[in-house]
């Protein structure tokens, strides 16, 4: 390298032709996390260190909408890697249509700059003045369906999932339930396999 040269440290060169360092990597923006120690999280997840390349958001429209939908589904102690996936399903939504980009877009430009670091009830406030508009309920939507059905959501509240591939909940824990009272056992009626006794 000549010392009257400079170089491109945000563009790499292919045959001849330089191309910005985002469009080598197919990436937009890339959220990334950590598993809090003890986390349940962390029996189901490879590793403690998450991140994630979104192709059509930006770093910062998709800190806002995992800010979005921890407001939207608050649960104190769940990571965020859960709400990534939220974020992540929102992402490939907008790559796959124009229309849903822009509408994540513009909802996020009206949530203002300062939403992912307000405190709690500024983003609920800010998201309820919203809460009619398609871009909340295209978010809420996603964000439930998302949210909710995800095994690492199923191991922070300790279930199981679906139980009919297991052999049913008979067998598996139906009996577990420690927080309800004892039933007497004249009430319980019959055990399976009891029926004519």
């Amino acid at each position: 390298m000549s010392a009257n040269s400079t170089p491109r440290v945000n563009s790499i060169g292919m045959g001849g032709a330089a191309l910005e360092r985002r469009q080598f990597l197919g990436v937009t923006g890339i959220l990334t996390g950590l598993l809090a120690a003890g986390s349940p999280l962390l029996l189901w997840a490879p590793s403690r260190a998450w991140a994630l390349d979104m192709k059509s958001l930006t770093t910062e429209e998709g800190a806002a909408l995992l800010a979005a939908a921890r407001s939207i589904a608050p649960h104190d102690r769940l990571d965020d890697a859960p709400y990534a996936l939220v974020v992540q399903a929102l992402d490939g939504g907008s790559a796959r249509d124009g229309a849903t980009l822009e509408l994540l877009r513009r909802g996020v430009s009206g949530l203002g700059a300062g939403f992912v670091a307000a405190p709690e009830s500024g983003r609920v406030a800010a998201l309820a003045a919203i809460e009619t508009t398609p871009f909340f309920k295209y978010v809420r939507a996603t964000t439930l369906m998302t949210l909710y059905s995800t095994p690492l959501v199923y191991a922070y509240f300790g279930y199981e999932g679906e139980a009919f591939s297991k052999g049913g909940y008979l067998l598996r824990g139906f009996n577990d339930l420690r927080w309800l009272p004892e039933v007497p056992l004249a009430d319980s009626g019959p055990m399976p396999g009891e029926e004519g006794h």
